[in-house]
């Protein structure tokens, strides 16, 4: 039976091996777990699932496959290992089929014609049927097993449709995200180096010295490996990106906790004449923006961090400064600073239906030469990659 959920999440387009797809039937033959549909979801996700951002496809497929499977584990719990087993037989009824017999929705739907008056009765229930607190298939929060959640919050998590749940729905690709996924997404960038002293064990390089040196053991040091990546970001603060304090705050820890070799400035709006550092102090300690450009090494990767929404003559007139009377307009600093750093992306907090809405957001992602990112996981990765190469 589990070859075909084997095929149920490749096809679900999850990387699942055979390796893996043995490694859970070996645990249910030693009977890791006991005969517990949660107990078999979670083994199966942990040995199967390399990557948190699949656990949403994971959930899917594994509701569709095993849809209704809950009242088999809960109710044949001697013949439950029997199901799952490796040496299932091929002349037992597949576990779609025994559902589809035992515990098919149809029978709720030929059930006397009374059960619309269940809805209407007192929701305490009885043990006649009736009731939220019934055995009735028609009522949320019901405790029939084969009961069918149309509307409203479930109450004791029995009914045949609670897959449909996916209470890991966080992890959708679309979702804003929390600082573990972005280290995650942030990870795509990488360029590795041996740096500093030689503090870290080689264990490849001591058991080659000790077989030389006739099985004695010869200890080797190496230097620590260390992403050598350089990250400077520019950070839009104020105004609009308000709304998107907490998402950028999250990809702020993720990037310093990622990248060792990282620096940063703040700006409002477009970037001008100057940045800075510390927002309470942003009038009397500047940094001028060429300064900063002839800082840096040509190859260190560039990120803005904005919505790029304010008044299109902010990033194209001179003065257009909404703080000073800039002398070179906005467009002119982003494609030096563009041309200064060729690796650059701009992440995006605001949802990428809205971009072509706003003339400013469309004016600069023309100047990033399209190189505009959602700041989302799979906007990240994209961004990622980009700066990778």
């Amino acid at each position: 039976m589990l070859i075909g959920f084997f095929f149920a999440l490749k096809k679900a387009k999850i990387r699942v091996s055979v390796s893996e797809f043995l490694s859970l039937l070996e645990a249910i033959q030693k009977k890791v777990i006991g005969p517990s549909v949660n107990d078999f979801y979670y083994l199966s996700r942990t040995t199967l699932v390399k990557d948190e951002t699949h656990y949403d496809k994971f959930d899917k497929a594994f509701g569709l496959y095993f849809q209704g499977v809950c009242e088999i584990f809960d109710e044949n719990l001697e013949g439950t290992f029997d199901l799952l087993s490796p040496g299932f037989g091929s002349e037992a009824l597949p576990v779609q089929q025994v559902v589809a017999e035992n515990f098919s929705s149809d029978k709720l739907i030929k059930c006397p014609a009374t059960s619309d008056s269940e809805r209407e009765v007192d929701p305490h229930g009885d043990n006649n049927g009736r009731g939220k607190q019934g055995n009735s298939p028609f009522i949320n929060g019901g405790k029939n097993p084969q009961g069918n959640r149309a509307d409203g919050k479930g109450g004791n998590r029995s009914a045949t449709k609670v897959w449909e749940a996916r209470p890991y729905r966080d992890y959708d690709n679309e979702r804003e995200l929390g600082i573990r996924n972005m280290k995650m997404a942030l990870r795509r960038l990488r360029k590795f180096s041996r740096e500093g002293f030689q503090e870290e064990f080689a264990l490849a390089e001591t058991v080659h010295a000790t077989a030389n040196n006739a099985g004695y053991l010869d200890i080797k040091m190496q230097r620590e490996r260390k992403n050598n990546i350089k990250v400077l970001m520019l950070l839009d603060v104020g105004g609009t990106m308000d709304d998107h304090i907490r998402c950028t705050e999250e990809l702020f820890s993720a990037v310093k906790g990622e990248f060792k070799n990282m620096e940063f400035f703040y700006f409002h709006n477009c970037v001008y004449g100057y940045l800075w550092k510390s927002n309470c102090r942003r009038q009397t300690e500047r940094f001028i923006t060429w300064d900063v450009l002839r800082k840096y090494r040509s190859d260190t990767r560039l990120i803005f961090v904005g919505d790029a929404s304010m008044n299109p003559y902010e990033v194209l007139q001179p003065g257009g400064s909404v703080e000073y009377n800039n002398e070179e307009a906005g467009a002119v600093w982003l494609e030096r600073c563009t041309t200064t750093f060729p690796r650059f992306i701009w992440l995006n907090p605001e949802s990428e239906d809205l971009w072509s809405h706003r003339k400013s957001t469309d004016l600069i992602r023309q100047i990033m030469n399209n190189r505009m990112f959602p700041l989302t996981i799979a906007g990240i990765e994209r961004g990622m990659r980009l700066l990778s190469k």
